[in-house]
């Protein structure tokens, strides 16, 4: 899935910040980086420090010399700009891009990112489907290269990894409510002889308080035989003492 999201960083100006933005796509799982006129000799001793165990992300990434050609593999581009921009262009929300992208599953996304003293140029922009504006303060809206490239990375390996957790989730088998009420009937029985519904007037709502407590839980059946387990022999050591 994550093969299909290349990023093209258009004139890079900071080598630090190539090599950062190369950390975080691998965090993410992802390893297509595109690299159109950066401002330093390539490959740059700077990124490769700040890259850590990403620095195969940078001895991958290709270097072009045109934004056009930058993007020419990929079949829809969300260009991020950190304000609204007077051209025909759309502009959208994170949600919005997140719907695009999780309802079309065969095709390639590449996310732009323009140089950091001034952001993507309108020619640049050009070349893009859509506008991404990242939401930040309105007072402070200039997020840091690969900070909003982090920030996307993010987003995009959260749909798919909560979907493994969904799918990982099913094969979970909660226990039946006919089960819990066995384990709750014979903690009360316990508790009966021990005489620890008292006073009598309280009784009532601490058995309330206990099948609020147990029947809120989502164990499955093993874990109910264990927490059992536990109950039983917990009171067998009582009645030994």
């Amino acid at each position: 899935m994550k093969n299909r999201f290349g990023f093209i960083l258009v004139k890079p100006q900071i080598g630090e910040n190539t090599g950062a933005c190369a950390r975080s796509l691998k965090n993410f799982g992802f390893t297509k980086l595109n690299i159109v006129s950066p401002k330093h000799s390539w490959p740059n001793i700077k990124a490769k420090a700040t890259s850590v165990g990403a620095y195969d992300i940078l001895k991958k990434a290709k270097i072009f010399d045109s934004t056009s050609e930058a993007i020419n593999e990929f079949d829809i581009v969300f260009s991020l700009s950190s304000r609204t921009r007077d051209i025909n262009k759309k502009h959208i929300t994170i949600n919005k891009f997140l719907k695009i992208i999780d309802h079309n599953k065969d095709i390639k996304y590449g996310l732009m990112f323009g140089p950091e003293a001034s952001g993507l140029s309108n020619k640049d922009l050009s070349f893009s489907n859509y506008v991404l504006e990242i939401p930040t303060s309105k007072k402070f809206k200039s997020l840091n290269l690969s900070h909003s490239l982090t920030i996307i990375c993010y987003e995009i390996f959260k749909i798919f990894s909560l979907k493994k957790i969904i799918k990982s989730s099913k094969n979970f088998k909660i226990s039946s409510k006919k089960n819990i009420k066995k384990l709750v009937d014979h903690l009360k029985y316990l508790l009966v002889q021990k005489n620890f519904f008292t006073p009598e007037e309280k009784k009532h709502s601490m058995i309330m308080n206990i099948n609020n407590l147990f029947y809120r839980f989502e164990p499955n059946d093993k874990e109910l035989r264990i927490l059992a387990s536990i109950i039983s022999t917990l009171a067998k050591n009582n009645n030994k003492a």
